[in-house]
């Protein structure tokens, strides 16, 4: 689009719209512009004689707040305009309330809290789901902390109170420097070498003292107006801001690293709130608390409370980290129940839609430990039993909307790897009891029987193109080898570090598969994963959850893994793999294992479909599709 600027001198003429008769001079006047929703547009700079870009469609992010343009297909001025928005996300591990927390929205750490009695767990988010860390050395209610995931600090607590201080390096806690006091449920804010604890319940009463730390001493902070506690707090040592508390108030007050200073009132009174501690002074939310517990949101600018768009899930004692424009609510009580409930909380000029799973078009026939191959708009499905103790030729070709029958296997088998695509897929291995070593090539309408594998597996990890591809572990028993495939031959390649059967892997690629999950054992559900680089499989991350029986897609840095089997049932659980960790994504709607994926040849995780499965011989078909984000545009309109 080139520059983009804010005059409005050379407008174009067009009935209704905003053009040189409004008697414009300098900036655009207030009146010309309906600012009830694009308060950016009051503060324009004098820029007349500039133009203002004409373009037929909007520009895709980034753009920057408040840029205008032209758009000359609708006939109108339309500005970037920022959206605040709460979205749900993978939940806490452990419900609980009263917790401790720190860190940023994609890298934070919720300790202790209230589970019926004090904890002393440790739970950390990565952005879409949280993991346990290392206990905290005490069980607490109402810890107090600040800093990062792998350089924070939690201070005080409950319900005997303490002066207990901890630092927390990501993987372990170390002890500090006790508090003077012992306090609780009073609000900390700052780094883990520059912070303030401050005020809370100093064991008779509600206290307004505070205390600065250095990273090695406590010293004596200044002392606020109001005493209270449960409250909420962001910023700095010399720049912090503390807000709400019990008694219900709604006392905001400023810190400037030597004094307090009462500022402007939240809209709603409350206590047991939470806020982004790594806001600041200026910029700062406050949102949930209250009793009964309320959904309510306000945003700080440094003066003044204004009202922002609400949490979905009502909680009181819960947590919060982050900023004023990214933000992390997790956990609470909701006045029947402790919960596990975590938001994301965004403000940006784009449009999140999170993953999610829709229905698909049905089989056409039931069934269940059949292969997948292929892509969510042109896939297959092929083997598997249709009938009890069947092994089928039956093959299957999905458009996205619907399945047709494609041409039968040679052999028909259950319990078969695949990958590929729609019409280049390798169908390997399965059978039913014993297994075989057959091999099969898909052209899109006929399959080719071609050289056999050297080992005879069922319920293997099965993952490439249909000339690279990789069979690794597998039953009978648990086999710890791995062939490659290259279009023609089979060869050896390394060897598991622990045999697994009812496995899965994912990659299009030899030198870059993820093999995932399975057994060791009849009832021994891992939830280990595997990397392998051509040559050698390596220990990678661990999954959130043990399952066999399952499915994926995707490449190693951004992959899917399907439900499956866990305990011994079937499930509904999705696992994201961003190259780096698993996290729990979006739920299937339906129970499944044993099912088919399409994926083996997507790039990404971005788009896939499961189908079939067990319990009993299953039709349905989902579709996933991942986060997509979009600029959010507002229309200018005239006076």
């Amino acid at each position: 689009m080139g520059a983009r600027t804010r005059g409005f001198a050379n407008n174009v003429l067009t009935a209704g719209k905003i053009d040189a008769s409004d008697g414009l001079s300098g900036v655009v006047p207030n009146s010309n512009v309906n600012n009830t929703s694009v308060s950016s547009v009051t503060s324009l700079p004098p820029s007349v004689g500039s133009g203002i870009a004409s373009v037929s469609s909007n520009p895709a992010a980034p753009v920057a707040t408040g840029v205008i343009w032209y758009n000359t297909t609708d006939e109108r001025f339309k500005v970037a305009a920022s959206t605040s928005a709460w979205s749900a996300s993978g939940g806490l591990i452990t419900a609980r309330d009263s917790l401790g927390s720190f860190g940023t929205q994609t890298a934070s750490v919720g300790v202790g809290g209230n589970t019926g009695s004090a904890s002393n767990l440790t739970e950390e988010y990565n952005g879409s789901g949280w993991s346990n860390g290392t206990n905290y050395p005490a069980s607490l209610r109402w810890p107090e902390g600040t800093g990062t995931l792998t350089a924070g600090i939690v201070a005080g607590g409950g319900p005997s109170l303490v002066t207990t201080v901890s630092k927390y390096d990501g993987t372990s806690w170390t002890a500090a420097n006790a508090l003077p006091t012992a306090t609780n449920a009073g609000a900390m804010f700052g780094s883990q070498t520059s912070s303030v604890y401050a005020l809370g319940y100093a064991g008779s009463s509600n206290t307004a003292a505070s205390y600065e730390f250095d990273g090695t001493n406590w010293t004596n902070g200044g002392t606020a107006n109001t005493a209270r506690r449960e409250l909420a707090g962001s910023g700095t040592l010399t720049s912090g801001l503390v807000f709400g508390g019990s008694p219900a108030t709604a006392a905001t007050e400023e810190y400037d690293g030597t004094s307090w200073t009462a500022s402007g009132n939240l809209g709603t009174a409350r206590y047991g709130l939470a806020g982004s501690n790594a806001g600041t002074q200026t910029s700062s939310l406050a949102f949930a608390g209250g009793n009964p517990a309320i959904t309510t949101n306000e945003r700080y600018d440094g003066s003044t409370w204004s009202t922002d768009v609400a949490v979905a899930t009502a909680a009181r004692f819960l947590a919060g980290t982050g900023t004023s424009s990214s933000a992390l609510k997790f956990g609470g009580y909701t006045g029947s129940a402790r919960t596990t409930s975590t938001e994301e909380y965004n403000k940006s000029l784009n449009v999140i839609t999170a993953g999610a799973w829709a229905s698909g078009g049905n089989l056409t026939v039931g069934v269940y430990d059949q292969a997948g191959a292929g892509t969510q708009t042109a896939g297959l499905s092929f083997g598997g039993d249709t009938a009890p103790d069947g092994k089928t030729t039956g093959t299957f070709e999905y458009d996205g909307s619907s399945w047709t029958a494609g041409g039968a296997l040679n052999t028909g088998r259950r319990e078969l790897g695949g990958f590929g695509l729609q019409t280049a897929a390798l169908a390997a291995g399965g059978g039913n009891y014993p297994a075989t070593n057959l091999v099969e090539e898909y052209n899109g309408s006929s399959w080719t029987a071609v050289n056999a594998a050297s080992t005879a597996r069922t319920q293997m990890g099965a993952a490439g193109i249909q000339t690279s591809g990789v069979l690794c572990g597998g039953q009978p028993g648990t086999i710890t080898t791995t062939e490659e495939y290259d279009g023609t031959n089979w060869s050896s390649g390394g060897a598991l570090p622990v045999g697994k059967q009812s496995n899965d892997a994912f990659g299009n690629v030899v030198t870059a598969i993820i093999n995932v999950g399975g057994n060791t054992a009849p009832t021994n559900y891992t939830n280990t994963s595997e990397s392998y680089d051509g040559t050698n499989w390596t220990s990678g991350p661990t999954m959130t959850y043990g399952a066999d029986r399952l499915s994926s897609s995707g490449s190693s840095t951004s992959g899917l893994v399907f439900t499956g089997r866990a305990s011994g049932s079937a499930n509904t659980n999705n696992q994201i793999f961003d190259g780096t960790s698993f996290a729990t994504g979006p739920s299937l709607a339906t129970t499944r294992n044993g099912h088919a994926a399409s994926g083996k040849g997507e790039t990404s995780s971005g788009s896939s479909f499961v189908a079939g499965g067990y319990p009993g011989r299953l039709t349905a078909t989902e579709e996933f599709t991942g986060e997509t984000t979009a600029l959010n545009v507002e229309n200018i309109t005239d006076s």
